[in-house]
């Protein structure tokens, strides 16, 4: 009701509390008490599906009215209105594909009348799944769950039970289907492997494979079942792409094997049976980069199908436990003799309902995320959010403890609720108590990171481009005289800022990003210089590792540095900007994430769409055409601060600008017509890229996403230094013009 379009209140309070009513509906349907009320009403999953999909089609006609200027918002009231929308569609999409379609997929799962513990067991499997959908955007040639269950009931001798486990628990390489049974408990592993594939293709494998598993929902029917899930999807650097290299793997070694390892140290080992050592399966992201070195000096026999590094982690820790050391000690005495830059993620038999978890080493994270009735770990705040939107981030390049060290150890307790539930400590043992002050509220939800029905995330976010740009500049450009000119609030070019640059105390912009943000940083930078040019003001593009290494003066006062970034958080850039401001740099950003790191450090933001579009293929397409757009809304902001705009060279180019969105709707048309063209392309291995004058910027920005799509070392130039450089390797030459 509130939003209707005969509704008394002002449309921005209507949507706000359209929302908190919704938040509470929400709220109410998360965790395990909500997924049951779901399966057992259907109907009413049903009714809150399609209510969903209306107010979702509600959503999107005043999000087009938005668009079309309705309502004639200044930029600070366009800027709320995007607030305000964005968690209306938060909402609204977190109750039609997380609560119902969490109950539709767990329901799938258990098949007819699940008890209550198979409902809870199922519903994390369902969670485990859902975060690796998402997160195999980053690596997606293998995938595996293993799922310890505790308090099952069977008794293995069992007639009934027998035939279930038949040729499953001698499976020796821990492929999919394995079944393992010790201290009484039952672990299950399902894996997938294949070089290529498509996106979901995995996932899908894994979910028939526990659908069609009597065995483990013999299991989950004693009331008394619970189940600890870890999973991994894999981008193999280290090992082929197999299911007996597939993540998680099991501390299993292979003894007796002595002639086909050339390892005479296993000689006299093997009365000991591998099924007895203490029970441990690990997942790692990042590279053990002394795997070779630990395997030898630990005498670690390895079965020779497995050329994972990752093997070497639970052998070490089971190892360790059966020496005596208690879990804890175990696991972080392993970790510790690890080398390289990784994410360690374990679980024990002896101590179900618990995960171990390590990181350390540069671009090294992991979110735990506090859930009402649950924890849910992942590598990415988005393997965490369809769950719940608050997480302790545990960070490997932080230096913590009394001796500043790197590394963090943490144990997360299912038996506890909130932060009693994750323990933390240094790599050489001190504790790292949490607070409340390190929880942190997502910035993303499932909805950012959704795939619809597109094969992968660059062709989705290449379609989306269009409506990226049309958002960077809506509001941000009225007519004024019959002349078309720019409109930025003080948020985004500050009153102090404008009257420094008018005084001429900021004589210089310098604007700064890395890779794809430093390209649309070159572009940013020459259109400013263009629209400037009758002021004496100096305008020049860098990255900001160039100028944090090496063009920082001790005074900064006169310059204005422009930094870029998608997210907000690039270490790099932000690290500059902390730099040039503390020698006293105004700092304007451009940013897409509303409450990144990059915004608390900016005296003024320019926002490219809605302030949250997020970006998920590694090859940036629409946040880079964002970032050009909002570039020349910014120089001609600048160029009327300095008064020096030509208004009539600035109202062509802003008209220009309001066309741009469709002239990239007529581009993505033209696919068959460049598909054809690129199946003329000679099969030549090398390649370059060449350009002039501002072409040579889109000619830079060309390598990066032929670099990043087709794995290729690719040479950028000025069209006419290629008769003077890399002749001799006759390469493939696109021609930026």
């Amino acid at each position: 009701a509130a939003l209707a379009p005969d509704q008394d209140k002002e449309p921005l309070v209507a949507t706000g509390d359209a929302a908190a009513a919704l938040e509470t509906l929400d709220r109410g349907l998360r965790g395990t008490a909500g997924l049951r009320f779901l399966l057992d009403q259907p109907e009413v999953a049903g009714e809150i599906s399609a209510a969903a999909g209306r107010l979702d089609a509600a959503v999107a006609r005043l999000d087009h009215d938005v668009d079309l200027g309705i309502g004639d918002l200044g930029s600070r009231a366009l800027e709320a209105r995007n607030v305000a929308l964005v968690r209306l569609k938060d909402v609204v999409w977190a109750l039609g594909h997380d609560r119902v379609a969490t109950a539709v997929a767990v329901a799938d799962l258990a098949g007819p009348d699940p008890g209550p513990a198979a409902v809870d067991a199922l519903a994390s499997v369902q969670v485990a799944l859902s975060a690796l959908d998402r997160l195999e955007v980053r690596g997606r040639d293998s995938a595996g769950l293993h799922l310890l269950v505790d308090g099952h009931g069977l008794h293995l001798d069992d007639p009934d039970v027998e035939p279930l486990l038949a040729g499953r628990t001698d499976n020796a390489l821990f492929t999919s289907g394995a079944v393992r049974a010790p201290e009484g408990r039952l672990g299950f592993v399902y894996k997938a492997a294949a070089e290529v594939g498509e996106l979901g293709d995995n996932t899908a494998a894994l979910r028939r494979a526990i659908r069609a598993d009597g065995l483990l929902h013999r299991a989950l029917k004693a009331p008394t079942a619970q189940v600890t899930v870890l999973g991994h999807t894999r981008w193999a650097s280290v090992g082929i792409v197999s299911e007996a290299n597939a993540h998680p793997l099991n501390h299993e070694e292979a003894l007796g094997r002595e002639e086909a390892l050339g390892r005479e140290e296993a000689l006299g080992r093997e009365e000991e049976g591998a099924g007895e050592a203490p029970y441990v399966t690990v997942a790692v992201n990042g590279d053990v980069d002394n795997y070779a070195e630990l395997r030898r000096q630990e005498g670690l026999s390895i079965p020779v199908e497995v050329t994972c590094d990752t093997k070497v982690v639970p052998a070490l820790v089971s190892r360790r436990l059966a020496g005596g050391d208690v879990p804890l000690d175990a696991f972080r005495q392993a970790v510790a003799t690890l080398e390289g830059s990784m994410a360690v993620a374990a679980s024990l038999a002896a101590e179900p309902g618990r995960l171990l978890l390590a990181v350390r080493g540069s671009g090294q994270s992991l979110y735990v995320g506090v859930a009402e009735d649950a924890f849910v770990v992942a590598s990415e705040p988005y393997g965490v959010v369809a769950e719940t939107n608050r997480y302790v981030r545990i960070d490997g390049e932080a230096t913590v403890g009394p001796a500043r060290t790197r590394g963090q150890v943490v144990v997360v307790d299912g038996e506890q609720g909130g932060l009693a539930g994750i323990s933390r400590w240094t790599y050489d043992g001190v504790a790292l108590p949490l607070v409340e002050a390190d929880l942190v509220v997502a910035e993303v939800t499932t909805r950012d990171i959704d795939r619809g029905e597109f094969p992968h995330y660059l062709l989705k976010e290449l379609s989306e481009a269009p409506r990226s740009l049309a958002r960077t500049i809506r509001g941000r450009i009225e007519e004024r005289d019959g002349k078309l000119a720019v409109v930025l609030d003080d948020d985004v070019l500050p009153e102090a800022v404008r009257k420094a640059l008018a005084d001429g105390s900021l004589a210089r912009v310098v604007v700064v990003g890395q890779g794809t943000a430093a390209v649309a940083g070159q572009s940013v930078a020459a259109a400013i210089a263009a629209a400037c040019a009758a002021s004496p003001l100096r305008v020049e593009a860098d990255l900001a590792t160039e100028l944090s290494g090496f063009g920082l003066d001790d005074d900064m006062a006169d310059t204005l540095v422009v930094a870029v970034s998608q997210s907000g958080t690039t270490t790099d850039t932000n690290r500059t900007v902390d730099l040039a401001r503390g020698r006293g740099a105004a700092v304007v950003a451009i940013v897409n994430r509303r409450n990144s790191d990059l915004v608390e450090k900016a005296d003024g933001v320019l926002f490219t769409s809605d302030g949250r579009d997020v970006e998920m293929s590694v090859a940036s397409t629409k946040a880079f055409y964002a970032q050009v757009a909002a570039g020349f809304l910014l120089a001609e902001g600048i160029a009327q601060a300095l008064g020096c705009s030509d208004r009539v060279r600035s109202s062509a180019l802003l008209d220009g600008l309001r066309r741009l969105p469709e002239a990239l709707s007529e581009v993505l048309n033209l696919r068959p017509v460049l598909a054809s063209a690129a199946a003329y392309a000679p099969p030549l291995r090398s390649w370059a890229v060449v350009g002039n004058g501002a072409n040579r910027i889109a000619a830079e920005e060309v390598r990066i996403k032929l670099s990043e799509l087709c794995y290729k070392s690719i040479a950028c130039d000025a069209t006419e230094d290629k008769k003077h450089i890399d002749l001799s390797s006759e390469p493939l030459v696109f021609v930026c013009a």
